[in-house]
Parts: structure tokens; C-alpha cells; sequence
């Protein structure tokens, strides 16, 4: 038993701990690529604006319509020279990586030819010799010098990517029209620079980060399992000790479990229903103990599983006085031989709502004991924030794990969202639900059926969805209205509950329960009921209105 508390623990702990460390993983990698973004724009930008700035003021002091001419002259007049050593000084005063002047072959933009071209004196390139053709390298520079030359734009940019190794490089050409004295486009004034900052950013940015996130990842880590052991874990250890203990004594504990575990949360509820559950035990076990005529014995087993059906389901109406997202209401008409039928509703948190409605194999004392016992193991289950699936497995590992009397129980459970009325449920060998939608008569809902909790170890159960709208019923009913049976051996049937649901669709779940009720013993009349009759109706009115106060 210890051994099986303890892989629950450290699977639980696990399961959060990954989640925790996924999350912050995703969140590491969205701040490391919009951060890298925003910080590449911004130095992209600053490069852009200072190229910019060197090839407009190297475009001013270039005659525009000389530059046909030192072509023509090679370049080797003083005015040429002049221009050049100017250019020069700019390229590595400014430490660019190149200044040049081109005039593109105008017909496709194919080729261009070098009028001048300086280099930084630090990098490993040379100058082209005026005059020189090459052919253009891409078709983004072809676009780039149609633009500058038929004036759609005054100045344009060219941002290229090239891989050296394992490693991205950069280079920015920032591009400005030298123009004659007519305003014409004549050449093209280019200057390109290296942007290795951007690589260099991107590491020192990347590492600064994922440090960052690791530190926060260890810390997380630590304080979440630390909290874990203290706060849910130990606690629900105790739980678990305690019910294993009190199932092999049948004693109530010397010290309460909410002596020991003194919150105010699900835990606490928890722990509150298991001292409850052994002190009612307790006392069922001793008035059946002071019964000594076999009459007697039998007729007190079957008050005290009546009292433990009564007491165990909420029997307060309206339930939820303080809530009109709902009404919900339910009965229960035990049968002779009592059963083990129960219903159950009760807030999970402020937004969610669970349902539950259940019948046990077993009869008398022994069905009404496994009845408390699945009730508040389904309940302890939900109040923990499981999925409907997730609450009928682990409420069938607990029952399957000492069940010796091999007693099973039927279950339908929902957990209806009430801010959106998306009702989430699971079915384990249950009857089929009736729902009615806004305006529509109720008819059965053919859901999926697991097998029944207590049935068979391992069980997984499939959920599935409805989407409760305004107005939208859903009724639940164990196999004793169905299944009620006349004088004649004939039985009630769905056909006859749907008519008697249908009778009034539109009416309040209290009204809606009494009309099957009434319809039933219309049917069965004065033959004897060997089954309970037990019912269960929620009214969806849509979420709380704007302004509306609760209570």
C-alpha cells in the first residue's frame, strides 16, 4: 500500500513539474524571437539611416552629367582623381566596406558598369577599375535600380543574407540617384556595409536569456516541489493512510484527520468527508450491533441505508439559491429492498458544476455502504480539478483496488461550464441521458459507454461534449424508471419517459420530475416497486447578466 502512495506522489509531482518546465520553455523561445526581432529592426535600422546619410552626402559633390565623361576618359583626369580620393576618405572614414557608382545597362538591368568604386582599406576586397561591367547579382537589385532610375523612389535599400560556415552574414546597400542638371537619373550612388553586430547581438542576446530561464526554470522547479510536498501531496498521503486504515480496522481514528489537516480547500472537504464518513459508519455498525432479533436486524438495514441514501444526497431546494445561471433538482423514491441508487450536484469551483448519477449493484446495508463510499470517492476526484474521464478512472482504480464483495456501480457524470454552458461528461455503463434543446422536445442522447466502476482494473473511460444553450434541459435517471414494471410484467420504457418529459418540456425541473413520477405510477399502479426511482433535471438559463447580483 505504501509503495502505491508513494509512485502516486512522485507521478503527480512529475506530471506538474514537466508542465511547469514546458511552459516556460515556450515562454523562453517567444521572448527570444520577438525580442531578437525587435532588437534586429532597431540595429538593421541605425545601420540604414547612416548609409543613407554617407550616400547623399557623397552624392553632392558627383557631377551628374560628368559621368559619362569619366568613362570615357578612364578616369584618369585630375577631376576624376579628385572625386575618387574624396570617396575614398568617406568609405573609411565612415568605415563602410564599399562606395561605388554605377550605371546599369537600361534595357533589362542585366549588367552595370563601375564609374567608381573605393574599398575599405581593413577588408579583403579590391576596387573595381572604372568601367569595369558585371553582371548584377540579383533581381532585387534589378528592382532597386528600375525604381531609382524611372523616379518611383528617391532613395532604396537591399538588407542580403549569406552563410559563411555555421555562421549568417550580413550586408546593407543603401542606394541614392546621381542626377544631371535636368533632373535625370544618370548613375546610381551605393554604399554597403557589413552588419556583423546583428550576428554578434543575436548570440550575446540568445545566451543572456536562455541563462535567464534556466535559473528561473531550477527556482521554479525547487519552490513548486517543495509547495507540492507540503501543501497537496502530504496532506492527500494522510487521506490515503487514513481510509486504508480505517478499512482494515472499521474504527474511527483517535485524532481527525481535520486536526491534521486544517484547510480551508478542496483538501480540507476532503478530509472533513472522510471523518464524517467513519463516524457515521461508526455509528451505523453500533445500532446494527444492539439489534438482536433477526426482524429487527433487517428492518434496521434497511432504514440505515435509507438514512445513509437521504443523508448522503443534497436534499435542499432551491440548491443554489444564490445562482440563476441554473436550476437543478432531483428525488429519489427508494424501492422495499433499498438499492444503491444516488444522485449528486455540487460546485466545483465558481465556473464549473458537477453532476452525478449513479446506481449500485448491491443491495441493503452492504449496497448503501459501497453508495457512500463511490459518492465521495467520485466527489474528493472531482473536487481535485480532474476531467470527467479523469474522475471515473480514478474513482474505478480505488474501488477496483479492494473490492472483496466484487460490487460495481453504474455512473453518468458531467461537469457543466457555467459561464458557457459546455457540459463535459463521461458514461460508465450508465442509461442514456435525455437532453432537450431551446424549443425542442427532450430525446434520448446515445452517448458512448464505458464499462462499469468496480468492474475491471484499468479501465479508460471516453468523454465527450454538449453545448447546453439557453433554455436547454437535460434530464438523468437511474434504470428504475425505465425498468418499472405494472401487474402485468410490462415495463415503463424510455418511449413513456420521453412522453412524460415532453408532456410540459418548458416547465421547471421540479414540475418536469414530478410529471415522470406521476406518469410512473400511473403505469405501475399498486404492483411493487423492486427498484429505486431516482431523477435528476438541470435547467440551463445562460450566464449571469450584466449588473446582476448573486444572493
Amino acid at each position: 500500500m505504501n509503495t502505491k502512495v508513494r509512485s502516486t506522489r512522485i507521478s503527480l509531482a512529475y506530471r506538474i513539474i514537466i508542465i511547469v518546465i514546458l511552459v516556460i520553455v515556450l515562454f523562453a523561445a517567444n521572448v527570444i524571437a520577438f525580442g531578437y526581432s525587435n532588437f534586429s529592426e532597431v540595429v538593421i535600422g541605425q545601420y540604414e539611416d547612416s548609409a543613407f546619410r554617407l550616400a547623399n552626402a557623397s552624392a553632392n559633390f558627383i557631377d551628374g552629367d560628368r559621368l559619362d565623361a569619366y568613362l570615357a576618359e578612364g578616369g584618369t583626369s585630375e577631376e576624376y582623381r579628385a572625386i575618387w580620393e574624396r570617396l575614398d576618405k568617406l568609405c573609411n572614414g565612415a568605415d563602410v566596406t564599399f562606395v561605388y557608382v554605377i550605371q546599369p545597362d537600361l534595357t533589362d538591368y542585366d549588367h552595370i558598369t563601375f564609374v567608381f568604386s573605393t574599398v575599405n582599406h581593413k577588408s579583403e576586397y579590391t576596387p573595381y577599375e572604372v568601367g569595369y561591367v558585371r553582371e548584377t547579382t540579383n533581381d532585387e537589385y534589378k528592382r532597386k535600380y528600375r525604381a531609382l532610375y524611372e523616379g518611383e523612389s528617391e532613395e532604396e535599400s537591399l538588407l542580403l543574407e549569406s552563410r559563411k560556415f555555421s555562421r549568417a552574414e550580413y550586408h546593407l546597400t543603401a542606394m541614392v540617384p546621381i542626377k544631371s542638371a535636368d533632373g535625370e537619373t544618370n548613375g546610381i550612388l551605393c554604399v554597403q556595409r557589413q552588419t556583423d553586430t546583428v550576428y554578434t547581438a543575436k548570440q550575446a542576446y540568445t545566451k543572456r536569456i536562455l541563462l535567464v530561464m534556466l535559473m528561473l526554470s531550477v527556482s521554479t522547479i525547487i519552490g513548486l516541489g517543495m509547495y507540492l510536498v507540503k501543501v497537496v501531496l502530504n496532506p492527500i498521503k494522510a487521506i490515503t493512510r487514513e481510509a486504508s486504515r480505517f478499512a482494515s480496522e472499521n474504527t474511527p481514528a483517535e485524532k481527525k484527520l481535520t486536526e491534521t489537516i486544517q484547510k480551508q480547500d478542496e483538501i480540507g472537504v476532503l478530509a472533513g468527508s472522510i471523518d464524517t464518513m467513519e463516524e457515521q459508519i461508526q455509528s451505523y455498525v453500533e445500532d446494527i450491533t444492539k439489534i438482536t432479533a433477526e426482524k429487527e436486524k433487517m428492518e434496521t438495514e434497511l432504514n440505515t441505508a435509507a438514512r445513509i441514501q437521504i443523508s448522503m444526497m443534497p436534499n435542499d431546494f432551491p440548491a443554489f439559491p444564490d445562482r440563476s445561471e441554473f436550476d437543478v433538482y432531483a428525488c429519489m423514491d427508494p424501492a422495499r429492498d433499498v438499492g444503491g441508487d444516488f444522485y449528486d450536484f455540487f460546485l466545483i469551483d465558481e465556473d464549473h458544476l458537477c453532476l452525478v448519477i449513479a446506481d449500485v449493484s448491491g443491495k441493503g446495508i452492504p449496497g448503501a455502504l459501497f453508495m457512500m463510499v463511490s459518492k465521495i470517492i467520485l466527489q474528493s476526484c472531482a473536487m481535485l480539478g480532474r476531467s470527467a474521464a479523469e474522475i471515473l478512472e480514478k474513482t474505478n482504480e480505488a474501488i477496483c483496488s479492494n473490492n472483496k464483495n466484487e460490487m460495481f456501480v453504474t455512473v453518468w457524470l458531467g461537469i457543466l461550464e457555467i459561464s458557457t454552458g459546455r457540459l463535459t461528461a463521461a458514461n460508465a455503463g450508465h442509461e442514456y441521458p435525455a437532453i432537450k434543446q431551446p424549443n425542442e422536445l427532450f430525446e434520448l442522447y446515445r452517448d458512448k459507454h464505458g464499462f462499469v466502476i468496480g468492474g475491471l482494473e484499468g479501465m479508460k473511460y471516453r468523454e465527450y461534449e454538449l453545448q447546453m444553450e439557453r433554455g436547454s434541459k437535460l434530464f438523468l435517471y437511474t434504470d428504475g424508471v425505465p425498468e418499472a414494471t405494472n401487474a402485468d410484467g410490462k415495463m415503463f420504457g424510455t418511449d413513456r419517459m420521453l412522453s412524460a418529459l415532453n408532456e410540459a418540456p418548458e416547465a421547471a425541473p421540479k414540475e418536469i420530475l414530478n410529471n415522470v413520477t406521476r406518469a410512473v405510477d400511473d403505469f405501475v399502479k399498486d404492483a411493487e416497486q423492486f427498484d429505486d426511482l431516482t431523477m435528476l433535471c438541470i435547467e440551463y438559463k445562460g450566464p449571469q447578466k450584466a449588473g446582476e447580483q448573486r444572493g
